[in-house]
């Protein structure tokens, strides 16, 4: 059913979206070519995952982190956790195509980096930022939790620090051959996902972006147009004043305010939404705390990464977080 006086106009324009996510194409087509032309800091793709021990640790860590974040993974070849984390982690290194550094450590032969950094158990994964260390997890975590942790600290990386990380050749390596990327038919999905959501069809509207995102778990528009339409499949049906009410008269129900910052958000009240979300993580711990953060990504989503209102809400949960 279709909510009733409830518009996203003004809170997420597909087509920005789309042009939003051309135009990062365009960027990351634009590094690669002046990287071809001898541009600064051009690595090969192979050079954005080391290993490390300690005696290169000060030149291939701290120093290579005054320029883009370094993420450690301290690892050994008898842990079978660090044998499903190791992969995932190399491959977001190379689709985050340098706005990360990934260093392996073998904590069998660094002991003296596994007691500095106090690791009890592993997989343990830390970052090193502008020098500064930062314990982002350990043991075995979902690759959602894992992508959202390494946004959160590429945005800390720009914000506070201004790395922006390293420039990617892609025609290094392979005998000069980049790799190919299969777009896919996607055109006439989108199409019917935004009709389905002109029409109401909240349900048929989800599907076709998750059938797009499904070939391409990056595609931008499919991402956001999929957090769109999960949004108000959120939000259909609510009683906003019952709604309103359950969050002022139970600031500590985290579903209470989860429902209130999704109807904020559906109303265009970004930043109340953002603001509630904020500070129910600041006040919350462990699996509410998780369920909450989560929450706010997605919101994020909706709204768009280059949003300013994004991008201050980053910030303070951030300083949260952190």
């Amino acid at each position: 059913m279709q909510p009733r006086n409830m518009s996203m106009s003004g809170v997420v324009d597909l087509a920005a979206v789309k042009a939003a996510g051309e135009a990062k194409a365009k960027a990351e087509q634009a590094r690669a070519e002046a990287a071809r032309q001898g541009g600064p800091a051009a690595v090969s793709p192979s050079a954005l995952v080391i290993d490390v021990d300690e005696a290169g640790f000060e030149s291939e860590v701290l120093q290579r982190s005054a320029e883009v974040p370094v993420v450690l993974d301290f690892w050994a070849e008898w842990c079978e956790p660090c044998k499903q984390l190791g992969p995932l982690l190399e491959r977001l290194a190379a689709e985050y195509n340098g706005r990360f550094l990934l260093a392996k450590i073998d904590v069998d032969a660094n002991q003296m980096l596994m007691q500095q950094f106090g690791i009890q158990g592993i997989p343990a994964v830390f970052a090193v930022v502008a020098g500064q260390a930062l314990p982002l997890f350990q043991g075995a975590v979902p690759e959602a939790q894992i992508r959202e942790t390494l946004d959160q600290l590429i945005q800390i990386g720009e914000e506070r620090f201004g790395l922006t990380g390293i420039v990617v050749d892609p025609d290094a390596e392979a005998g000069g051959a980049a790799p190919a990327h299969h777009a896919g038919p996607y055109d006439a999905l989108l199409e019917a996902a935004m009709s389905a959501l002109d029409a109401g069809d909240l349900a048929g509207a989800v599907q076709a972006y998750r059938n797009v995102l499904a070939d391409d778990p990056a595609h931008p528009e499919a991402a956001l147009g999929l957090a769109q339409a999960e949004l108000l499949t959120r939000v259909s049906g609510m009683d906003p004043a019952a709604v309103r009410k359950a969050a002022a008269d139970a600031p500590a129900d985290v579903d209470a305010q989860l429902a209130a910052a999704d109807l904020d958000l559906a109303g265009g009240h970004v930043q109340d939404a953002f603001g509630r979300l904020v500070e129910t993580v600041r006040r919350t711990a462990g699996e509410d705390r998780d369920a909450v953060r989560l929450r706010l990504l997605k919101l994020f989503e909706v709204i768009g990464a280059d949003d300013p209102r994004v991008t201050a809400a980053r910030q303070a949960l951030a300083r949260v977080l952190f």
